[in-house]
């Protein structure tokens, strides 16, 4: 057994505990937390103290100028990295993550190097398989190059590593392709995670087929639709939104109130990235309505080639929160957006052990970058 003393520790759920511990079974489960005199101390049980710092639950990063031509060049940056290239940036990734503290990240990507760090290290993600294919006549080729590659990693999807798929964005995916994905997704129980409603580009192709999104389809020879509504009511019409339960909805910065209440009818959750957004020029999501609206909500980094960093207190101090209700987004409300609630995101008896202890100041004052000093990945600890 482990047994963590901090200074504080915040479960999270309840009123921060002074000179509070946590007591972590042999199982990665928490067996106990609470004042420090209060939560047993077994004989054998390696005990680890920070008197002047705060135990959290690990953070949960739900994880793209003009901006157009900024996605064809990192398109072309893609197809010029190796497979080995992939791995190690992959595998740095995570070790980032856990030294800023984060025990749970959902990732979008076509290469499954993600997923295959993850398993390689003992973390914890949801990792979705992106597929793309805006001509609706390649629909079935990309819904079997899709298979073939859910075929391929599955043996990396054991728990505490999830599988879903992503139909990247409505710039890259047409009609029917997103109803098959839909329909797969249903029928093979995945998540599924999608770019939506994320740029003015977007909007203009889907509401005007016009744009720099529309004249580079055009190009390709793909023909465009003015569908005359915006992306998420795009969705509605497909028949697609009425089909997601459990999707992640990343960005969601051009709504407006119908929309807000379309993706909460059809239950799905929002990854807010506010610095991607603010950096490509996209403008502000509406943080404060999708809350009133009961949507749940996680916060994302998107990437790092967006922002420079994976710092998710920066993200929250950029979306305005700070002190208790900042970690709340960071770990409860993160873990909800992915449907994990029941398993992390607070200090909890029988939850998992997924802990992260963060220099006290440091933390509530939101000034990135910080190291946690110590972080767990279901009882175990993978920094510090």
């Amino acid at each position: 057994m482990l047994r963590i003393r901090a200074g504080s520790v915040h479960p999270v759920t309840a009123p921060p505990i002074e000179d509070g511990a946590v007591l972590v079974d042999d199982r990665g489960t928490i067996a106990a937390v609470g004042p420090h005199g209060l939560v047993p101390a077994p004989p054998g049980a390696r005990e680890l103290a920070f008197p002047h710092a705060s135990l959290v639950p690990g953070l949960v990063n739900n994880a793209e100028r003009e901006f157009a031509r900024w996605i064809r060049a990192l398109r072309t940056l893609k197809d010029a990295t190796t497979p080995d290239e992939f791995a190690g940036a992959a595998e740095r990734g995570v070790r980032d993550g856990w030294a800023a503290g984060v025990t749970c990240v959902a990732d979008t990507g076509s290469t499954g190097a993600p997923l295959e760090a993850l398993a390689r290290l003992g973390g914890r993600g949801v990792y979705y398989h992106e597929v793309f294919g805006p001509d609706p006549a390649q629909c079935a080729a990309s819904m079997e190059e899709l298979r073939r590659a859910l075929d391929r990693l599955s043996p990396f999807a054991s728990s505490p590593r999830s599988l879903g798929v992503s139909p990247h964005a409505p710039y890259t995916v047409s009609g029917p392709l997103y109803r098959a994905v839909a329909d797969f997704a249903r029928d093979a129980g995945l998540r599924v995670a999608l770019h939506l409603a994320e740029s003015s580009a977007e909007t203009q192709l889907v509401q005007q087929g016009s744009g720099p999104f529309a004249d580079a389809l055009r190009a390709r020879g793909i023909p465009v639709t003015a569908h005359h509504r915006s992306p998420v009511q795009y969705l509605v019409h497909l028949g697609v939104l009425q089909r997601a339960t459990g999707w992640l909805c990343i960005h969601c910065v051009q709504v407006d109130g119908p929309d807000i209440e379309s993706l909460r009818g059809a239950g799905v959750a929002v990854a807010h990235c506010p610095r991607s957004n603010r950096a490509h020029g996209h403008g502000t999501a509406p943080l404060a309505a999708f809350r009133r609206a009961g949507l749940r909500v996680g916060l994302g980094t998107d990437s790092v080639v967006s922002v420079g960093d994976s710092s998710l207190l920066a993200e929250a101090a950029a979306a305005g929160l700070d002190g208790e209700d900042a970690l709340r987004m960071l770990t409860i409300e993160g873990a909800r957006a992915l449907g994990l609630e029941n398993e992390i995101g607070s200090l909890e008896v029988g939850k998992q052990a997924d802990l992260a202890v963060f220099p006290s100041t440091a933390l509530f004052r939101l000034l990135p970058p910080v190291t946690a000093l110590l972080t767990l990945v279901a009882g175990r600890v993978v920094h510090g």
